[in-house]
């Protein structure tokens, strides 16, 4: 599946049905840079989940305060709207397919 891209406005529709990960990422983040061919990779290995990529920037600010984010790249899980689990810091495609495996259960 394709990359979705989500802000502010959006995010509550991205994040609505099934199993979602959502990327908090910054184009000024070395580890966000380097994780982000990873999580697209990884995308294209589960079409029955959803990835989203969501920038943090000066225009979107209250999704990622609403959900804590201090450190990016963080990946929040989301299963039908509501938040399963979250992860911060790098990590590699062997790391992101095994706990996209055991969110699906």
């Amino acid at each position: 599946m394709a990359l979705e891209h989500a802000n502010d406005a959006n995010f509550s529709d991205m994040i609505a049905g099934g199993i979602t990960l959502v990327d908090f990422w910054a184009s000024w983040c070395g580890p966000c840079q380097m994780f982000g061919p990873i999580f697209e990779a990884v995308s294209n290995k589960f079409p029955d989940v959803k990835f989203v990529k969501f920038e943090i920037d000066e225009s979107n600010r209250r999704t990622p305060a609403k959900f804590g984010i201090r450190s990016i790249p963080s990946v929040l899980a989301f299963k039908n709207g509501e938040v399963i689990e979250a992860r911060t810091g790098l990590m590699d495609a062997d790391t992101l397919a095994a706990w996209v495996m055991e969110l699906k259960g």
